[in-house]
């Protein structure tokens, strides 16, 4: 941020996610008392006229030292299950922003908008993104990626099953910088006339909005932004969830699925066979067609304008919009 010129202060607090007997467990509880006569201050020296908090741990000491202050504040969460700081603080929030109807019936805050997942600007063309990764007209184009959590088993699945893959699809890796060098290894290993047909990446960094915008299959983790970019590009996905962080990620899988537009692959059960299975949803053109239209049904593209809206809202004093309203600016069809 301050390479960006955005001015930046950090409050003591480190983090409440300690999972070692250490001197954290200790230490974190205190740093998280201090931090609340912290913010206190920063907010009363500065008076904003509003505040946008996320669901972290930060959003503690501020949402309560803005209460105190009456400074209005809007909440947002991206998971279908709201983590332990969201719980703790959502009724202090003025506005409570979630992606998922079913945050808000947990949470009942009584004045919860379903807003969807803020994502980076969807401003790729098509045929650029595919040409970019070497796709040729009618050639299918499989996205495989982790995220950065436990991406091994992926890579691990990619890599099992890269001869059959290749044989049908153009495959675009995201392996994380661990796994680069045994995907360069894969690649080398198969026969000539496959090997541009894999092309493996450490991160794709702002790439990634073209290699959405070139896929037609995309399998990875259950991110609330990973699901978000998915509908935005009505691209159909083979959702792997992370097995841990209290299941947040299977909660987020089971919502966007139920709709059509993924399906659900339970971490343990992916392996080599089931990518190929898969895969083989693109050599099916009526079930991909339904998918990305149930994608592109969920989709909430400018759901950063529908938070903005709120935001601007309390931060003036203005009447808040309806659901409908925002539901409107999120799918792009109101102001």
């Amino acid at each position: 941020m301050p390479q960006a010129g955005i001015q930046l202060q950090r409050l003591v607090l480190r983090s409440l996610r300690s999972a070692g007997r250490d001197v954290h467990l200790v230490l974190d509880p205190i740093r998280l008392v201090i931090s609340v006569p912290q913010a206190f201050l920063l907010l009363a020296l500065r008076r904003p006229a509003a505040i946008m908090t996320t669901g972290g741990y930060v959003a503690i000491p501020t949402l309560l030292a803005a209460a105190v202050l009456r400074i209005p504040s809007v909440l947002w969460e991206g998971n279908v299950v709201p983590g332990r700081s969201v719980r703790f603080v959502a009724r202090r929030a003025t506005v409570l922003a979630v992606s998922f109807p079913e945050t808000a019936e947990a949470l009942a805050h009584p004045r919860a908008f379903v807003t969807g997942t803020p994502i980076r600007a969807l401003d790729a063309d098509p045929d650029e993104a595919r040409a970019r990764f070497g796709g040729r007209p009618g050639e299918r184009i499989l996205l495989v990626f982790g995220g950065s959590q436990a991406v091994r088993r992926i890579n691990a699945a990619v890599w099992g099953a890269l001869p059959r893959l290749t044989e049908r699809v153009r495959v675009v890796h995201v392996t994380g910088e661990d796994g680069y060098a045994a995907a360069l290894a894969a690649r080398e290993a198969l026969p000539a006339e496959l090997r541009d047909r894999y092309r493996p990446f450490a991160f794709l960094h702002e790439d990634m909005t073209a290699a959405l915008v070139a896929a037609d299959l995309a399998v990875g983790r259950a991110g609330s932004s990973t699901l978000a970019e998915a509908a935005a590009f009505a691209l159909p996905m083979a959702i792997v969830p992370y097995p841990h962080a209290a299941g947040h990620q299977r909660r987020n899988a089971e919502s966007y699925a139920a709709g059509g537009a993924a399906l659900l692959v339970e971490d343990e059960d992916f392996d080599a066979d089931r990518l190929v299975e898969v895969a083989g949803l693109l050599a099916d053109p009526a079930a991909h067609a339904m998918m990305s239209a149930a994608a592109r049904d969920a989709a909430r593209p400018r759901a950063a304008d529908a938070v903005a809206h709120l935001v601007l809202a309390v931060a003036t004093g203005r009447p808040l919009p309806t659901q409908e309203a925002v539901e409107a600016v999120a799918r792009g069809a109101g102001r």
